[in-house]
Order: structure tokens, then C-alpha cells, then sequence
């Protein structure tokens, strides 16, 4: 029953930490299914499934695209996504910045940061981020709210492994919160943790996790 998993996940979690239910490859009845449990946050991978969904169902929930996405699909998504997890990029950046602005939305985004040890993930490192944050480009934009960070660990069974970068990115949040956010009180949202290893992620300071096979089983 997702209805009871989500209930068990709630009840696990702290008040404080958003859950974000992944629900890409599920059907739009499991989805209404977790909604009518009182989820309100999806997380979906692709820009075409995504926009799918939220054409069918209730115009409250809350979706974040959490997979890698690809500048030319921004438009589809600009009009509701509610957070952006994945951005890796000025240029992509700019694109939803422009999007945004064609939508007269302001749309938040989460800076995603490499941490894992396998070569295949997505992400800046703390230079990388410096670089883009300081650029004059980035200071031109009005049409998007850089609000955290997300990261994703490595896949692995060794939980000092995942804790280490979890606590990495907890440490790269902390730096530019320090540097460049400062006065910005919505720039709070570390994004870490999946079905696996959210447990750990909170531990570490997690404020979102983003769990999938828990709450609709596995695929």
C-alpha cells in the first residue's frame, strides 16, 4: 500500500525535511494514490513524463525535475515546475532564466554538485560553482532564485562512504551560504538522499530527500 509506506517515511523523517515521492516509470494511479495520502511533492526525471502527468492531475502538487535536463526542454517544464534540481551549468542556467521570464515566473533552482566517486554523475565542484555565482552573467538574471544545493552519493553498500559525501556537500552548502547567500533566508534546501541512504543524508543534514522505491516499490 503506498498509502502506508508514505505513512511509515513521514513518520521516520523530521517535520522539517521535505519528502520528495519519485515517481518516474509509475502510473498516474499510483501517483493519485500517494496524493490522496496527502503527498504533495513528485519528483520526476524526464521532462516528457513530467509534463504528461501534470496535465492529468491535481494542479497542487508540487513537481521537481531531479534528472539530468537538457536546455531545450526547459520550456516545457517552465510554466510549473516548482524547483529544479539538477542545474549543472550556466548555460542551462540562462535558459531557465529566459524561460522564466517568458513565463513572468521566477523559478528556483537547486545547484547540483558532483560528490559521488563514480564517473557517471552530473554536477559542478565548489570552483566550478564559485565561477559561476561571481560571474556578471549570472548577476543579470532576474527570473530564477538559486535556493540550495543537491547532491548524489555514490552507489554503494559502505555507509562511511556515503556519509563522507554527504557531509561533503553539507560543507559546500555551508561555504557558499557563507559566501554568497548570506542574506538570503530561502537559500536553505540541501537536496541529498534517496531510498537507500535518506537516514544518513539527514543525519548530515539533509532538508530534502528524495525517495522513490520505498513509497511505489521498485520498478
Amino acid at each position: 500500500m503506498i498509502s502506508q509506506k508514505l505513512a511509515e517515511i513521514q513518520k521516520a523523517i523530521p517535520a522539517n525535511v521535505c519528502l520528495v515521492a519519485v515517481s518516474k516509470t509509475k502510473p498516474v494511479s499510483d501517483l493519485l494514490e500517494a496524493y490522496q495520502a496527502g503527498q504533495r511533492h513528485f519528483g520526476e526525471n524526464k521532462v516528457q513524463e513530467m509534463t504528461e502527468k501534470w496535465e492529468v492531475l491535481p494542479k497542487d502538487i508540487q513537481w521537481h525535475l531531479i534528472g539530468h535536463l537538457q536546455t531545450n526542454k526547459v520550456k516545457y517544464i517552465a510554466p510549473y515546475v516548482h524547483l529544479i534540481h539538477s542545474v549543472d551549468s550556466l548555460k542551462l542556467l540562462a535558459e531557465i532564466n529566459k524561460q522564466g521570464a517568458k513565463n513572468q515566473r521566477v523559478i528556483s533552482v537547486l545547484l547540483q554538485f558532483y560528490i559521488a566517486k563514480e564517473e557517471t554523475k552530473f554536477g559542478l565542484d565548489f570552483e566550478e560553482a564559485v565561477e559561476l555565482l561571481t560571474s556578471d552573467t549570472f548577476k543579470s538574471f532576474n527570473n530564477i532564485h538559486v535556493v540550495g544545493v543537491m547532491g548524489m552519493a555514490s552507489f554503494t553498500d559502505d555507509e562511511s562512504v556515503v556519509r563522507a559525501e554527504f557531509s561533503q556537500l553539507k560543507a559546500i552548502f555551508t561555504r557558499l551560504k557563507n559566501s554568497f547567500f548570506q542574506n538570503d533566508d530561502s537559500f536553505k534546501e540541501i537536496s541529498m538522499g534517496m531510498s537507500g541512504d535518506y537516514q544518513l543524508a539527514i543525519e548530515q543534514g539533509s532538508t530534502m530527500v528524495r525517495v522513490g522505491s520505498s513509497i511505489f516499490g521498485g520498478r
